[in-house]
């Protein structure tokens, strides 16, 4: 019987309508932009998607948390009353301690729903890195696959699942510890704009420092046509902190790679977007390797 339940959180970045279209549950993430205190829904009714990067662009100071354990049992809890078995697809522990705070939840809720099967998967993912995964898993849901099946087909792809990334905000990786003052300062001064990715224990890794976006932009075409699995139809999802141009851009250079592939552009919510800042854009795809 197909009857479980995929649940996420927000910091998939993905289109509301696709998790409304698919019965897909989704965790709205805490954070907080200038004292003042928002939960990250996907359909942004607490703070429009513009407003949130133009407060960055002004200076703005925005922090995140981690899902806490009562907000996950009051969320898994209302499914398995129900009789549903779930498939929880979590954010990146290399990124944050919401994995962890999730598999304490879950060991609760199943001492006290002994008859119900929880399986969750730690994504190593961020943003539609992450969405991605759960495209994936939805698709092998429909397909009829059993909780288990789905689970084990949606793991292998975990560390195949490729995020490329650049940012136009040098700043805002500072002040989130990934490059010092001095080098932001250089990278500024110089124009550099840093290629970054997601390495196979989910954690933000910088890999190419290149002069200038369209330099950035053309690393990541690279690594895609680099890295990309030849043998399946790809899907592929590029999300953007606020720049739709350069999302279309990127999508348009894709295209002439593989133009059989699926695309999708979606948001960079508050809750990534507070660590990777206005004009960041990414890339995501299946690849023979991360």
């Amino acid at each position: 019987m197909n009857d479980y339940v995929i649940i996420s959180d927000s910091t998939m970045d993905m289109p509301n309508e696709f998790v409304l279209e698919n019965n897909i549950e989704v965790i709205p993430m805490d954070f907080i932009l200038d004292g003042k205190e928002y939960k990250n829904y996907l359909d942004y009714r607490e703070i429009d998607f513009k407003d949130f990067y133009d407060q960055l662009r002004k200076g703005a100071r925005c922090s995140t948390s981690q899902i806490s354990i009562q907000t996950t049992i009051g969320t898994y809890e209302k499914y398995l009353r129900d009789g549903k078995d779930i498939l929880g697809i979590v954010f990146s522990s290399g990124l944050s301690g919401s994995f962890n705070s999730v598999r304490l939840a879950c060991s609760e809720l199943k001492e006290k729903y002994p008859d119900r099967k929880i399986m969750l998967i730690d994504s190593k993912c961020a943003s539609s890195g992450e969405g991605l995964l759960v495209w994936y898993a939805n698709e092998f849901k429909k397909s009829g696959l059993s909780l288990l099946d789905c689970y084990n087909k949606t793991k292998e792809l975990v560390n195949k699942l490729c995020h490329w990334f650049t940012v136009d905000d040098i700043d805002t990786l500072r002040r989130g510890g990934r490059v010092s003052g001095g080098a932001a300062f250089a990278a500024k001064t110089l124009n550099i704009k840093p290629v970054l990715h997601v390495d196979d224990d989910g954690h933000l890794i910088p890999i190419y420092k290149k002069i200038g976006r369209k330099s950035a932009i053309r690393a990541i075409v690279n690594s895609y046509e680099k890295l990309r699995d030849t043998n399946i139809k790809q899907m592929i999802i590029i999300s953007h902190g606020d720049c739709e141009e350069d999302a279309k851009y990127l999508e348009s250079e894709i295209k002439k790679i593989t133009p059989d592939a699926s695309f999708m552009i979606s948001k960079i919510g508050p809750v990534i977007g507070a660590h990777s800042g206005p004009g960041t854009l990414a890339l995501f795809f299946i690849g023979t390797k991360r």
